[in-house]
């Protein structure tokens, strides 16, 4: 006597993940799509693993220190948060 044939089991289908964007507004001339994120990733050494965001419209610029699981989302919200710190630093030295 044979064994019965198992039927073989279908995997599930692999959902797609969302792509993260890459260019933002920016919060200086307000142009949409104008920031562009590069990040330069120092295979050398990981000392050096920098990104970097610049308006076309209005060439203001921001760097910083990333780490490998940096996204460019990330370079984005640190330069938001960075600018509120500088905002908030320039209107209490004005209430002085």
């Amino acid at each position: 006597m044979g064994k019965r044939k198992s039927r073989k089991k279908t995997a599930a289908p692999k959902k797609k993940r969302e792509k993260l964007e890459t260019v933002f507004s920016c919060p200086f001339c307000n142009h949409e799509n104008s920031v562009e994120c590069h990040i330069c990733d120092g295979f050398s050494d990981m000392k050096n693993m920098i990104g970097e965001l610049a308006c076309r419209i209005c060439q203001e610029s921001f760097s910083t220190a990333i780490t490998a699981l940096s996204e460019p989302i990330d370079i984005y919200s640190e330069w938001i948060d960075e600018c509120e710190r500088v905002n908030k630093l320039e209107e209490e030295g004005e209430e002085a």
